[in-house]
């Protein structure tokens, strides 16, 4: 066994020869927005996302749903068909899967995939003077909250729903070309919570600059509104003696960063030269990339937001 839960990396890994080794993961949740084949389509980004984030091949698929007894399964059949969409995208096989009845809808994914032994990029092995990259913006938790309130505009359910759907396949890609040892999928923990985990598996902490930091736009209103997932709060619970923010920040952007991410993007450890040209390249493949921090020696606190740009 190459990896583990034990590690908190993203997938669990296994050698199979000196040049193979399996990497597996699971994931499934309840529905995040209404149109069930979005839904579909989203878990399945979700759950190959840690696959991507270690810098692994997804190869099959098997799904999980819980479904209520009395459900109209047109509805399942959607999800599915979302679902099988997206994993055709990403040039997945679905083998098969189980379904059971439950009261609360739930659907996802347990994805195998393949990596070499001597290139699994993890998220303990950040170095110091390296840069961090974030992939997609934030905000998903709290527009998908908003949703469920009846308070997230059209607008903001095409967008969201657009970022979830998004693979993390061309992001992944990219990194191992430009020799990245060190990621992340940032989901429900939030960015500051896979931060947290990164610099405690890695003996160092983070500099994040706020300004940086991509947001969807949608995200700040009802972030005002206080439209906060039960998962924001327990990430800031958790994880937020281990962040120094900016005294600055408001309560607002403080919490868009605990905010807990569903299919959200992935976070790269990059060393500074060539960080400036993977972002080009991310963003030429229609990647919303940023450079949001960076890898400094490890401190008092894990990590520390800053509120003005990276210089």
């Amino acid at each position: 066994m190459l990896c583990s839960f034990a590690s908190f990396d993203d997938a669990g890994i296994y050698k199979l020869s000196k040049d193979l080794a399996l990497v597996q993961t699971i994931d499934f949740f309840t529905p995040v927005v209404d149109d069930p084949w979005v839904y579909g389509a989203v878990a399945a980004a979700n759950s190959l996302s840690d696959i991507y984030a270690m810098g692994g091949k997804p190869l099959t698929a098997l799904s999980i749903a819980a479904f209520p007894p009395q459900g109209d399964f047109t509805i399942l059949e959607q999800i599915m068909a979302g679902g099988i969409e997206k994993l055709k995208e990403a040039e997945v096989h679905l083998l098969g899967g189980h379904t059971i009845q439950d009261k609360e809808m739930k659907f996802g994914y347990a994805i195998t995939g393949t990596i070499h032994p001597q290139r699994i990029v993890t998220n303990s092995v950040a170095r110091v003077g390296e840069l961090l990259i974030l992939t997609k913006p934030l905000g998903i938790g709290i527009i998908t909250t908003g949703i469920k309130l009846q308070k997230a505009s059209s607008e903001a359910i095409k967008r969201v729903s657009e970022v979830m759907m998004e693979l993390n396949r061309r992001a992944s890609q990219i990194m191992l070309r430009y020799g990245v040892s060190a990621a992340t999928d940032v989901t429900g923990f939030g960015l500051l919570g896979h931060c947290c985990e990164m610099a405690a598996a890695s003996n160092i902490s983070l500099e994040l600059y706020f300004p940086e930091i991509p947001v969807i736009p949608d995200a700040w209103e009802l972030a005002k509104e206080r439209v906060f997932a039960g998962g924001l709060l327990a990430n800031r619970s958790f994880f937020g003696e281990r962040v120094k923010l900016a005294p600055s920040l408001k309560e607002e952007e403080g919490a868009l960063l605990f905010d807990p991410q569903t299919s959200g993007g992935l976070l790269i450890a990059s060393p500074r030269k060539g960080a400036d040209r993977m972002v080009s390249e991310l963003r030429r493949s229609g990647i919303e990339a940023k450079i949001i921090g960076r890898v400094i020696e490890k401190k008092r606190k894990e990590i520390y937001v800053r509120d003005e740009s990276l210089t």
